[in-house]
């Protein structure tokens, strides 16, 4: 499947630039088979040695990408649109989100087959593609934020009004890993009446280019949006760009805590909201009397992708009375996870990027006295051992005790690769002790992002509802990575969202709320009647 050449969107209009530069995207099925002539393959691409046409199937479209002047361009063209879009009611921008939704669905093979071209596998990209329009732009999402965006009340003659106020231009930095899905999940805040400006990563920027221009612009078009309202190119990252101008309210930042935090105090230095997505390290706690088979089903999440996603289950307290069957469950379940193209069904693993940060972390938690009772190699695509291998199989460590647990960096820390620690506490005290004593482990956590509970007690459950605090989603028995509608599907506090993090419906924190008293007297009834 070709896709052709995408420009910048700006203003409402493809803009191309004098003279425009290309990013290609090489499929990963190539790039996995035959490396180094692909690589190459791209670069004479990318400068215009090669023309794409004599690549065939292993190139399935290109980006234009965007120079400083299309950025300032982008800018202000959303400058521009502010005050007009923000003026458009609710129930039309509502409008708006409900045909976008329906138009992903539309669009669904065409966003699989780039992200699976980009390098996700089919089943992650399917379910990508299938979640947003169910989740960040139900109806069910999209109701509940705009009933928070405006309430009123009658107090006599007195009219109050508690409203929320877009900040104005948003931008949008999506992540390498997740570009399209955190992309539109951001576009949300067009519904709250600002306007935004998206980079697109140029590893992955014909997927984020496509669903901008083939499926949300048309919409905004269709529906008399301003133009300017949205604006997407492919770039550079554009932080310190974004951190310098006039035009910029917020900068929706997604990547690893440590920089994010850093972003986070120049944002505010400069003026602007930063709205944080960072790094998630959850934990997912099963206790004795737990569904094993749907327990098991949902820790083997966390191999989505090979662990390189953020809302995974990264970290597992297991009740001592069920943990040798839980693991033993586990590594079988685990064993049928394989190494594979992208394009293959079933797949779920792809290429670690960090295998020197994996090993590291695997000889620290060994010389520590953690078990390894899985995985632990590298491999190469066909599920072979090897040195050089680009995918790591999918490993489980059992990590001793709740005391010291976090001295170990795989439970410490966020890690973007599939090394697993099952932590099971010591046996010896009461079940009503040692679930105080896993609440404490749950909510001393840095991360804040998601947890989940696995148990049938009606008791141990309201216990966790009540008790688990430092997370932005909680699930019970439910499955740790799905997202639903209605609920929130990223953000939270600590290392996650930073000093503001919360649970994160980019609608809302896009946002400021405002009150309003509008006193109404006797005179001005009768004059108006």
């Amino acid at each position: 499947m070709k896709f052709g050449i995408f420009p910048a969107y700006i203003g409402g209009r493809d803009v191309t630039g004098d003279n425009p530069q290309l990013v290609h995207t090489v499929t990963a099925r190539s790039l996995i088979e035959d490396t180094f002539p692909s690589l190459r393959l791209k670069r004479d691409l990318d400068l215009g040695i090669v023309d794409s046409s004599t690549a065939g199937e292993r190139v399935v479209g290109a980006c234009v990408v965007a120079d400083d002047r299309m950025a300032e361009l982008a800018l202000e063209a959303a400058a521009r649109a502010a005050e007009q879009w923000r003026q458009v009611p609710i129930s039309r921008r509502l409008e708006v989100g409900r045909r976008i939704g329906e138009r992903l669905l539309e669009h669904r093979e065409p966003l699989v087959e780039l992200l699976v071209a980009e390098g996700t596998p089919r089943s992650a990209a399917e379910g990508m593609i299938t979640g947003i329009p169910f989740t960040s732009w139900s109806k069910e999402t999209l109701e509940w934020c705009a009933e928070q965006l405006e309430f009123r009340r009658q107090d006599g003659e007195r009219e109050m009004i508690l409203r929320r106020i877009p900040d104005g231009v948003v931008c949008i930095n999506p992540p390498q890993n997740a570009a399209t899905v955190n992309a539109l999940n951001g576009l949300t805040a067009m519904l709250a009446g600002n306007t935004v400006v998206v980079r697109a990563p140029r590893g992955v920027s014909l997927s984020c280019m496509y669903a901008m221009r083939e499926v949300v612009a048309p919409v905004l078009e269709e529906m008399g949006a301003p133009a300017g309202t949205l604006n997407a190119f492919c770039g550079a990252p554009m932080l310190e760009t974004w951190l310098a101008s006039e035009h910029v309210d917020d900068i929706l930042f997604f990547g690893g805590s440590k920089k994010g935090l850093e972003f986070e105090a120049d944002a505010i230095a400069a003026g602007k909201k930063p709205i944080l997505e960072l790094a998630g390290n959850d934990c997912c706690v099963v206790w004795h009397d737990a569904d094993l088979d749907a327990a098991v089903e949902t820790i083997t999440q966390f191999f989505l992708n090979s662990g390189q996603i953020c809302n995974v289950p990264n970290q597992v307290v297991a009740h001592p009375a069920i943990a040798d069957e839980l693991i033993e469950r586990l590594v079988v379940a685990t064993k049928e996870i394989k190494p594979g193209y992208p394009d293959e069904a079933g797949v779920v693993l792809t290429p670690v990027l960090g295998v020197d940060w994996f090993f590291g972390c695997l000889g620290e938690a060994l010389a520590k006295g953690a078990k390894l009772v899985h995985g632990g190699r590298r491999l190469e695509v066909d599920g072979s051992p090897s040195s050089t291998g680009f995918f790591v199989e999918p490993s489980i460590v059992r990590v001793e005790g709740l005391q010291g647990a976090r001295s170990l960096s795989v439970v410490r820390d966020e890690t973007f690769f599939p090394l697993l620690p099952i932590i099971v506490p010591e046996s010896g005290a009461t079940d009503e002790d040692l679930l105080e004593e896993v609440l404490a482990f749950v909510n001393s956590n840095a991360y804040g992002l998601r947890n989940s509970v696995w148990s049938t007690c009606d008791a141990t459950i309201r216990r966790f509802l009540n008790g688990v605090t430092n997370a932005g989603n909680l699930k019970i028995n439910d499955s740790h990575s799905g997202f639903v509608p209605f609920l929130p599907n990223q953000g939270g506090p600590g290392l996650t969202g930073g000093a503001f993090g919360e649970a994160s419906h980019p609608m809302l924190r896009t946002t400021r709320l405002q009150g309003v008293s509008i006193l109404h007297p006797a005179a001005d009834k009768e004059h108006a009647s």
